[in-house]
């Protein structure tokens, strides 16, 4: 059993989801210091210095209005609607840029496979262009 274990842990793939989830945890990490450290200052700054980080409902009557979110999490019940924004910030950025390098990919994989053309039918095509071209 253990060495059917290590065969299966040890193959191409597990190990490449390996590198993808511990890279995956790290642009995760990027992208949310950009949106806490940048995006959202910026978009506070641009509305009059609104943090969206400390916009909470209260459920609870033993939670004072006014204190930040953390604190108000230790006084009771709280909807953390501000946080909510954000993390759905992080991930609208995470899809776009995950969007763009898909993308990218993808057009690169097109002119790989336009140069992989065969040359044979390069070549037959360039004559017919050229007898259709002398027809005219």
């Amino acid at each position: 059993m253990l060495e059917e274990f290590k065969k299966f842990a040890l193959r191409g793939n597990v190990v490449d989801l390996a590198v993808g989830v511990v890279i995956g945890a790290a642009f995760g990490a990027i992208v949310t210091s950009l949106v806490q450290d940048v995006i959202m200052p910026a978009v506070g700054a641009i509305t009059g210095g609104l943090d969206f980080s400390n916009y909470y409902l209260p459920l609870s009557s033993t939670v004072q209005s006014g204190l930040p979110y953390a604190e108000a999490k230790k006084q009771g019940a709280v909807i953390g609607y501000g946080q909510f924004v954000t993390v759905a910030l992080n991930f609208l950025i995470v899809a776009f840029v995950l969007f763009l390098v898909i993308r990218a990919m993808n057009q690169l994989q097109r002119r790989e496979e336009v140069t992989k053309e065969d040359p044979a039918d390069v070549k037959l095509l360039t004559e017919i262009r050229d007898l259709l071209a002398a027809r005219r």
